[in-house]
């Protein structure tokens, strides 16, 4: 999976934010709170986000209602998977990766790790 671009990750970004279906139009005046974006810009964008599968739409009316199709902790965990995908040595990603994260961090690995070994065994 590729990394987002600047005004793909804002976009993405309201989406996340709101769990709502929303229209171009919402978003555009969201972004122009803080910038200027042009509504065809955004529209493009949004459409190529739904196309690349990071968002859903429907139709309502004459109007697409477009909604995030995963969360943002599953596109973070599936950027972390293509990272250790790129790697020869996973283990060795891993321990690097690892070596970089806080206490903090290190205690929600623990407990996901916890978590996911009590599923594994139900």
């Amino acid at each position: 999976m590729r990394r987002l671009g600047e005004l793909e990750a804002e976009i993405m970004d309201r989406f996340w934010r709101w769990n709502r279906p929303a229209t171009v139009r919402e978003v555009v005046d969201d972004i122009n709170l803080h910038r200027d974006a042009a509504y065809t810009t955004v529209t493009t964008v949004t459409t190529i986000l739904f196309h690349k599968g990071h968002l859903t739409r429907a139709r309502n009316g004459r109007i697409w209602l477009y909604k995030a199709a995963a969360s943002r902790e599953a596109y973070s965990a599936a950027l972390m998977e293509d990272g250790l995908e790129a790697s020869e040595d996973r283990p060795a990603a891993l321990m690097r990766f690892v070596e970089n994260l806080d206490e903090d961090e290190i205690a929600a690995l623990r407990k996901a790790l916890r978590d996911v070994g009590r599923r594994a065994r139900q």
